[in-house]
């Protein structure tokens, strides 16, 4: 593969000479999306502001864009919510090449506040603050070129749509059928088996008759989703070899395991350690330490995607491993319980040696309460 030469890596946001001794400096242009226009600002790299532009969205956003930032040929593009409302302009500069960072709503609006001092929002200010963020942070997500993750996040998502409608149309089965047949249908109800019950109902009312063709067209729906599923499922086998990834060599992982957390997921060398990764997945104890005592407690954040969640194998391990952890540091800070009488008799000191022993059977002693004169 040829290296890049130096002007188009200038272009991708690589600050790179192109001579020896000439030093480019990186544009950082901000954009802030909406659902009907972009704000676009441009910042050197001392964050002094270069140009501002406004764009419609609409077929020519992207080549309005890239006309408007071609002056800079050494530039690069902070884009906040590239998984949300960024997603588009995000994508397809991703595709043709462009270094692309995305900045969460969250950074654009702390940088805001330090900048301008107060929460007032326009589009020029906005996307200035998604620049700075960029300038300033060094470990934002870049947004990669659509690949075969993009395709088996699709064909997982579509899977499960399909799987929900069919349950919901099985679960309309079982009630149509339960009013027709005497104790209703067995759980593993499928298609075929409703229409061997319905073959075999005589309805008794007009009622019934109704229930009954109600339950006849309502199979012709799963049969049909039973093909889409069918041919979904192949499709996901299909891009999955494309990958050649080893992820199915696992046990218990299938094709329709691995496509969701390679969908979801993506390419795994985007996570710096392992660390990263389990606190993406929410595996990793979150610690929620007070002055001298260090606990740990259960990571509710994380990626809500099953595949991508703690099992119920792995939950309680996770919590093990916090519950330790605090009761470990817990108990430097703790003094020994103190020793009962029964533990006294049981492991005599020295005290407890010279000491007379008192008869439990023994009455009490009687004690003078008149006051001597």
């Amino acid at each position: 593969m040829l290296n890049d030469s130096p002007s188009q890596a200038a272009r991708h946001g690589d600050p790179r000479s192109l001579a020896e001794g000439t030093q480019l400096s990186v544009i950082t242009i901000g954009i802030d999306p909406h659902k009907s226009s972009l704000a676009a600002v441009a910042l050197d790299e001392t964050g002094h502001l270069l140009a501002t532009r406004r764009i419609t969205v609409n077929a020519a956003a992207y080549k309005t864009l890239t006309d408007w930032a071609a002056r800079w040929p050494q530039r690069r593009f902070a884009v906040e919510g590239a998984a949300g409302l960024g997603r588009g302009i995000a994508r397809l500069l991703a595709a043709t090449g462009e270094h692309v960072v995305d900045v969460p709503a969250t950074l654009a609006a702390r940088a805001r506040l330090l900048d301008t001092g107060g929460t007032r929002k326009t589009g020029a200010a906005d996307a200035a603050s998604v620049a700075h963020a960029a300038m300033r942070h060094q470990r934002l997500r870049q947004v990669a070129a659509e690949d075969h993750h993009t395709r088996l996040r699709l064909l997982s998502e579509r899977r499960d749509d399909l799987a929900r409608e069919r349950v919901r149309l099985l679960n309309r089965l079982h009630v149509l059928l339960r009013d027709l047949i005497p104790g209703g249908a067995a759980l593993d109800l499928t298609a075929d088996k409703a229409a061997a019950l319905l073959r075999n109902t005589r309805p008794l009312t007009a009622t019934d008759s109704c229930r009954r063709d109600l339950a006849r067209d309502l199979i012709a729906d799963p049969r049909h989703l039973d093909r889409r599923l069918h041919t979904n499922q192949a499709q996901i086998r299909q891009v999955l070899s494309e990958t050649h990834s080893t992820i199915t060599e696992i046990r218990g992982v299938g094709h329709i395991i691995a496509a969701k957390i390679l969908g979801h997921v993506g390419e795994v060398t985007r996570f710096p350690t392992a660390d990263h990764f389990a606190s993406y997945a929410g595996t990793s104890p979150l610690e929620a330490s007070r002055g001298e005592r260090r606990r740990h407690r259960l990571n509710p954040t994380g990626n809500s995607t099953p595949p991508c969640t703690p099992s119920r194998s792995s939950k309680p391990a996770t919590k093990a491993l916090a519950a330790s952890t605090t009761s470990a540091n817990s108990a430097k800070g703790k003094r020994p319980p103190k020793p009962d009488a029964r533990s006294n008799d049981a492991s005599p000191t020295s005290s407890t040696d010279t000491s007379p022993k008192i008869n439990s059977n023994s009455p009490p002693a009687r004690v003078d309460t008149q006051r001597r004169s």
